[in-house]
């Protein structure tokens, strides 16, 4: 079975509503060690005669992309795998050809540097491409975290260089059709494809949902925000590298709490409705000197056939939490939960430390 997200237009250009499926997982194949988590890299190239770090059941794992210290999802989750938050999983490879590239001198290039010497301490192997590295000593699995165009290419080569198992950062391809071309060359292969959304099984999500269902005639708000500042050169960088856009890329994990719990599937939307005072669209120049137009905020409502209501509300300038919260048949509020709550954000200042912020309550969402 595979799910996947496709893009549909409406009057203010929504698109990349969810379609088929209550899972948000995309999956074909036989099974294989999955890591949950990751964590930091170091630089540099892999040598023939450097010993496999992976021990029996492990996974030996690939991060493909890895992205700058404190800002590249890849580099989260290679700290939590250097952490040993995932018992399972061994960062044994970092594949990064930006930063170990053209992208060396560039913004960033500095800080990852110095996080590559850190990661190569801990053992873990850099290179540039996934043809370098050598034959799996262990079942091994690729955590693909690139820009989202290059994920084909980069399931295509995961595949070709003894990945049996593929761990896909959302939204998993460009377009729906490129999505099923990767399903069938992997169920052609035996490899096992997945592609997770954290916020599926997060705390606030469930309580949300949870308190909606006491309060016949509720509808759930599902917020999500960023930190960016409010700056054409801080959003255009942000419209430049996240290129797939808002809605398939910082949107989706509301998208994909839509698909799994409120029934919401392309054959089943009556209407969407955008609320246009709160929603914003822009064109800027990313560091590439091109425009790119995206949202830098937007809210919208969908009504499903079988009469469901549910909003959802992101702004890449938002701030650092993302909520949910309900409201009656009135429209009165009734109830906000957020992430991370005060029981999270304990636990983050007693045992860990504060660089380590967003990595943990994420691991915590359940």
């Amino acid at each position: 079975m595979v799910h996947f997200f496709k893009q549909i237009n409406n009057s203010i250009m929504l698109g990349a509503l969810t379609s088929l499926g209550r899972s948000a997982a995309f999956s074909t194949g036989r099974s294989a060690f999955v890591a949950n988590g990751a964590r930091v890299n170091a630089v540099r190239s892999i040598g023939s005669t450097m010993v496999m770090n992976a021990e029996e059941g492990q996974a030996e794992v690939v991060l493909v992309g890895c992205g700058a210290p404190n800002r590249g999802m890849g580099w989260y989750h290679a700290v939590q795998m250097i952490d040993k938050k995932c018992p399972s999983a061994s960062l044994d490879y970092v594949i990064e050809p930006w930063f170990m590239g053209a992208g060396g001198e560039g913004p960033g290039g500095a800080d990852f540097k110095v996080w590559q010497g850190e990661a190569e301490g801990a053992g873990v192997k850099f290179a540039t491409s996934l043809a370098d590295l050598p034959e799996p000593s262990a079942p091994r699995l690729a955590l693909i975290s690139g820009r989202t165009a290059d994920n084909p290419r980069l399931l295509t080569e995961s595949i070709a260089n003894g990945c049996s198992c593929i761990y896909l950062e959302k939204p998993g391809a460009p377009t729906v059709a490129e999505l099923e071309a990767m399903a069938t060359e992997a169920e052609a292969a035996g490899v096992e494809v997945l592609m997770g959304y954290n916020k599926n099984v997060c705390k606030y999500v469930r309580k949300t949902r949870e308190f909606a269902e006491t309060v016949p005639g509720s509808k759930v708000t599902f917020v999500s925000n960023n930190a960016y500042e409010n700056t054409a050169e801080s959003l255009g960088e942000c419209f430049e590298r996240n290129a797939e856009g808002m809605l398939k890329n910082m949107a989706i994990h509301e998208l994909a709490l839509l698909a799994s719990f409120y029934d919401v599937n392309v054959d089943n939307i009556e209407s969407v409705t955008a609320d246009k005072e709160f929603s914003s669209m822009q064109t800027l120049p990313g560091p590439s000197g091109n425009d790119f137009t995206d949202f830098d905020k937007i809210k919208f409502t969908i009504k499903t056939k079988t009469g469901t209501e549910v909003s959802v509300q992101a702004d890449r300038c938002g701030g650092t939490d993302s909520y949910a919260y309900v409201t009656d048949a009135e429209g009165n509020e009734i109830f906000r939960y957020y992430m991370p709550d005060e029981e999270d954000k304990a636990h983050v200042k007693v045992r860990i430390t504060p660089i380590y912020f967003v990595i943990v309550f994420f691991s915590r969402c359940q």
